[in-house]
């Protein structure tokens, strides 16, 4: 009697194509059932367009009466608007259904994405698409567009790169953000309005001209929760205005650091929150 050795199984490496198709299939499966309904669809996209609009008509309001505000006028403040929600907007579109952890934490409902042999934070990233979110980031860009056509801007290579620069690195900080909110959920379980203040209120903070914050709130907006670096820096450095002090215009080249900055607390906290995590019924 032949006796045939058993071989092990090969480690095969599994394309990277093969490693993300669970959570393409996802997201268009979310697409689909968002579009299935169109007149739902419609109206979300209507909602989220209103709400778009009525956060600039609140920029619109403050520097229509102000005339100028931090050493911006209304046209500044159509780029500073533009350029932060655009950020926000494509971070939120992202990372936005992120709010959903603390009533997955209290039903218990986490341990589902603990089975499945992917990472958590990305399963929970990839299990949702709320296109009617593409409104407001519709609005931002109308809005930057009007902004940029108003202004003086020295148009050149670096002001074209500064803007994609700014957009990006915009939308990673904002995506942090989120990420740092999640993780305190651990935490707090039912927090979500404590850190919706963060997020939500780092979005509205961006959106106004650092320079007229007390010096307790620029040390939370430019160092702690850096959102000045997704829009009021860049609009200072494009319209080559002199920043207050401590703030020059050029640091606003620096805002990769500053999303690297939030992404590292992002990853700390999400790490500290998911090993405190004992499961629904610990």
């Amino acid at each position: 009697m032949v006796e045939t050795a058993v071989r092990p199984p090969e480690n095969r490496r599994v394309p990277a194509g093969d490693r993300f198709a669970p959570y393409a299939a996802v997201l268009r499966s979310r697409v689909r059932a968002q579009r299935t309904y169109r007149l739902s669809f419609a109206s979300d996209m209507a909602g989220a367009t209103l709400v778009g609009l009525a956060e600039f008509a609140e920029v619109w309001v403050i520097f229509h009466q102000a005339k100028v505000l931090g050493g911006l006028d209304l046209d500044a403040a159509l780029l500073l608007f533009g350029l932060s929600n655009l950020a926000f907007a494509l971070a939120q579109l992202v990372f936005g259904h992120l709010d959903k952890l603390p009533k997955l934490i209290r039903l218990g409902q986490l341990d589902i994405y603990h089975l499945r042999p992917q990472p958590v934070l990305l399963q929970l990233i990839t299990s949702d698409f709320s296109l009617r979110r593409l409104a407001r980031a519709t609005v931002a860009l109308v809005v930057l567009t009007v902004g940029l056509v108003r202004n003086e801007i020295d148009w050149s290579v670096g002001s074209v790169a500064l803007i994609a620069l700014t957009v990006v690195s915009g939308t990673v900080l904002f995506g942090g953000l989120f990420v740092v909110a999640a993780g305190c959920q651990f935490f707090l379980i039912d927090g979500a309005e404590m850190t919706n203040s963060f997020t939500y209120g780092g979005s509205f903070a961006a959106t106004q001209p650092a320079s007229i914050f007390p010096t307790p709130l620029k040390l939370l907006f430019c160092v702690a929760i850096p959102v000045a670096f997704t829009a009021y820096l860049p609009t200072l450095a494009l319209l080559d205005l002199p920043g207050p002090a401590g703030m020059p215009s050029w640091l606003a080249w620096c805002a990769p650091l500053a999303a690297a900055w939030v992404w590292v607390l992002a990853w700390l906290m999400w790490r500290i929150g998911t090993k405190h995590y004992q499961s629904g019924g610990g």
